[in-house]
């Protein structure tokens, strides 16, 4: 005998509830909400009911570091992970996004930000269709990184610190990069020619010199417990 397909029962939310992040609402960050010619949309199925269906609670795990210091890395090990032990969730890579959404993007002060803001409301996005996102973005602004905790919302936003030592990212070098500033081809590279404003209370640190890939990927896994999922 078939079973009925079971009914879940959605409930419409007010844009008073969402604004003001009740319990099914979304985060709305009052410095972007400027225009006065459109309006946010509120619909169903609310976020209640996605983490329900995934059986997860979505986070953003901001992770900030050198360039060389195992971010990415470190991003698609916890992927692994999660997808294996049967949670959704996606990477957004820093270099993966200046090839399409942030191509038009250069690396002045103006456009780090806004390849930043760019970032964070995509992950925002993403955290409200319910996944688990990890970025990987060196983000060497505190401003920015502020900028995209609001966005994102401070009750989902898990800022990373990959505090591997500048000495060890540029021995590593894996692209070329740190060679070719130190030769003045790359201009404003952070870490020789750019500074990079480590942050002061991350909420994990993790430094590969002391921790293998896997290592540091298990120890973000378990930063999730509780807070996303059970184990």
């Amino acid at each position: 005998m078939q079973t009925a397909p079971k009914v879940v029962q959605l409930k419409t939310e007010s844009p008073a509830q969402s604004e003001a992040g009740g319990q099914f609402g979304r985060f709305v960050p009052q410095a972007h909400a400027r225009r006065t010619d459109i309006s946010w949309h509120y619909g169903a199925p609310l976020s209640s009911v996605r983490e329900h269906l995934l059986h997860q609670r979505p986070a953003s795990l901001w992770l900030t570091g050198l360039s060389g210091a195992g971010k990415s890395t470190i991003a698609y090990a916890l992927e692994k992970i999660l997808l294996e032990r049967g949670h959704c969730s996606f990477v957004l890579d820093g270099d993966n996004l200046r090839h399409h959404l942030n191509s038009d993007l250069g690396f002045s002060p103006a456009d780090r930000r806004e390849n930043i803001r760019r970032a964070a409301e995509v992950a925002h996005l993403m955290n409200e269709a319910g996944l688990i996102v990890i970025t990987a973005f060196i983000s060497p602004f505190q401003e920015d990184r502020a900028m995209a905790r609001e966005i994102i919302g401070p009750d989902r936003f898990v800022e990373v610190y990959v505090s591997t030592a500048g000495k060890v990212c540029e021995a590593r070098d894996p692209k070329g990069l740190y060679a070719k500033a130190r030769r003045g081809e790359i201009p404003e590279f952070t870490g020789i020619t750019s500074p990079y404003e480590a942050p002061q209370e991350p909420d994990l640190e993790i430094d590969t010199e002391l921790l293998s890939t896997e290592a540091a990927a298990e120890r973000l896994y378990y930063h999730l417990l509780g807070p996303c999922f059970s184990k």
